[in-house]
């Protein structure tokens, strides 16, 4: 295996295929770690390049469809591509867009400019997993993977689904120091690749004709450089309120990050180190990073390791168990999916965060475990429950067909890296909130009020 070069810790690595050894090129394949900086894949893909003396090429294979993506998120990754190949020219490292399912475009691109050395992303979800399969498959030259996405590398944190936050945390705070690295800078590539054509980003957009819904958002610009701006909007703003205010949706103290930590336009370690170094309490110093680091992470361990993690038999037996035991519970209310889709329940709040996903892109993390709780108590079983909060968080989230989106839906309607709770109606064990619950925590008419006033026709 190649080393690691200027700090790319062999550790963040694992060779796919050992292939058989040629000259030619570099290619990174990029997916998952959408930016030109602070990318231990990029990085690692230039070190080898430099090694062999040859060019570097980045390459995205733009499927027509992936999982419940619309055109807001085919939005937000194109115009962040967009800055990323703008950084890649300065750099002289080439950039190509290909069309397709990569199993499918992207081997005879390999052979078509002669690479003779592939990296790429690390990814959890089943379908970037069966891609990469395909891929190696057809392919055969050295093949490796590098974790970006993650501070400590999920395959390093830890060989098993881990139980809970409780049982990955002293795992990851152990290994915290090792990863904490500085990123070098990314070089200006002395091996120039063969000069391509900039990309034709309006016709890319109307080869793919999604239809419009939901639209776009206007209030969070795509972008490692708008990613930064964000970045430094809430170090200044909101991490000196974090540990008091996360909670409270009126409060508007969350981050706003996970969409680019989503689409990989910002490092979680980058933010780690610069949420590190920011003059604040130590209560938001220690908040903030439980979400960043500890949550997130253990996300990507239960979808690596549970193949099933968007179903109900991924969930614990005794959340299994109690759920079957109260599937004819009787249920006070039943919702189709129409009416969910568009807000039009009993219940004031969730029908405000529903709109505020569909127009916003984004829910409030308090807020979103509620309305799931929600939807398993209005449906019919609970394996219905899970695909309809998939459905709706995937197709209107920015940040969905995400771990955190799979991992935080399992643990609100089916107890993952949660215990049993207290009986009750229709959720057994499975722990409950309540409207009554989110009014002490929280004022209700208030958030109703400025969601109806933010989105009125």
């Amino acid at each position: 295996m190649a080393s690691g070069g200027r700090g790319v810790s062999s550790r963040r690595m694992r060779l796919l295929s050992p292939g058989v050894a040629r000259e030619g090129a570099v290619a990174y394949w990029m997916s998952r770690d959408q930016r030109a900086s602070d990318n231990w894949a990029l990085l690692f893909a230039q070190d080898l390049a430099l090694q062999a003396r040859v060019p570097l090429h980045v390459v995205f294979c733009l499927a027509p469809a992936f999982l419940g993506a619309t055109a807001r998120h085919y939005d937000f990754l194109l115009r962040g591509l967009a800055e990323v190949e703008q950084a890649l020219r300065v750099s002289s490292i080439g950039f190509d867009l290909l069309f397709g399912d990569p199993e499918d475009a992207l081997p005879p691109w390999l052979a078509e400019q002669g690479i003779a050395q592939l990296v790429t992303d690390f990814d959890p979800l089943r379908l970037k997993r069966r891609w990469k399969s395909g891929v190696l498959l057809c392919i055969n030259i050295p093949a490796y993977e590098v974790d970006a996405h993650n501070i400590i590398p999920c395959l390093v944190a830890s060989a098993k689904q881990e139980y809970g936050a409780r049982t990955l945390r002293p795992k990851l705070q152990r290994l915290l120091p090792e990863f904490m690295d500085p990123f070098p800078e990314l070089r200006q590539h002395p091996f120039a690749a063969n000069a391509a054509a900039p990309t034709d980003w309006g016709m890319v957009r109307a080869r793919l004709r999604l239809h419009e819904d939901p639209p776009p958002v206007s209030w969070l610009a795509p972008g490692e450089a708008a990613a930064a701006r964000a970045l430094r909007t809430f170090l200044e703003r909101r991490l000196a309120a974090y540990d008091v205010a996360r909670n409270d949706p009126n409060r508007q103290g969350q981050s706003d990050l996970s969409p680019y930590l989503h689409f990989g336009q910002l490092s979680a370690q980058r933010v780690a180190m610069t949420v590190r170094a920011a003059p604040v309490p130590e209560a938001d110093q220690a908040a903030f990073p439980e979400e960043l680091i500890v949550r997130r992470e253990l996300s990507d361990n239960y979808c690596y390791y549970n193949k099933e993690y968007d179903s109900f038999v991924a969930l614990p037996s005794w959340a299994q168990k109690t759920l079957n035991d109260h599937r004819a519970d009787p249920r006070p209310y039943l919702y189709t999916d129409e009416q969910l889709t568009t807000a039009e329940t009993h219940d004031d709040l969730w029908n405000a965060a529903q709109m505020e996903l569909i127009r916003r892109g984004k829910m409030h993390g308090y807020l979103r475990m509620y309305w799931a709780k929600k939807i398993l108590e209005w449906s019919k079983s609970p394996e219905r429950a899970m695909q309809m909060a998939i459905l709706l968080n995937d197709r209107y989230s920015l940040d969905g067909c995400d771990p955190n989106g799979y991992a935080g839906i399992a643990w609100s309607i089916g107890g993952v890296h949660d215990r049993p709770w207290p009986q009750r109606s229709v959720f057994g064990t499975i722990r409950y909130m309540s409207y009554e619950g989110c009014k002490r925590k929280f004022s209700v008419p208030a958030y109703v009020a400025r969601i109806a006033a933010a989105f009125a026709e």
